[in-house]
């Protein structure tokens, strides 16, 4: 009996020398994150200014929740996102680009980071228990 040949799944093109895998299943996988085809991963924050530290809390309506040790004024809370973001990544912080929310407390970064660091992030954050809410089913009753 003949074998069938396996299916075309998402091979790279023959002009794909970077050598990176484009495969969608290796990718993190977070409600808050985005792969867009020119590299690097979007994430969507839902900041929430004026705190005494910087750090992330959990989600909020699909995106990370993170307090800002910085006031909303004079772009500082975005400096101290783009920083707080760069340096949870272990990236420069040039690699840190804000695309979206300038003046909003929802907002868009685009971070040139490889998938390694990514998972590694997602991993702290995990295990700090920022992402225990993205696990939890729905309440049950008795």
């Amino acid at each position: 009996m003949a074998q069938r040949p396996p299916a075309n799944r998402s091979r790279r093109s023959p002009s794909d020398t970077t050598g990176a895998s484009t495969s969608t299943s290796t990718r993190p996988v977070a409600s808050f994150l985005s792969w867009p085809q020119g590299g690097g991963v979007r994430v969507d924050v839902a900041v929430v200014p004026n705190a005494k530290r910087t750090e992330a809390i959990g989600l909020h309506d699909g995106a990370l929740r993170v307090r800002l040790a910085a006031p909303p004024v004079d772009g500082a809370a975005n400096e101290a996102l783009q920083r707080w973001l760069a340096g949870a990544l272990d990236v420069p912080l040039r690699a840190v680009e804000l695309v979206l929310g300038q003046t909003s407390r929802r907002k868009r970064l685009q971070v040139q980071a490889d998938v390694a660091a990514v998972e590694h992030w997602l991993q702290a954050l995990r295990e700090a228990g920022v992402l225990e809410a993205q696990r939890q089913g729905p309440p049950t009753e008795a």
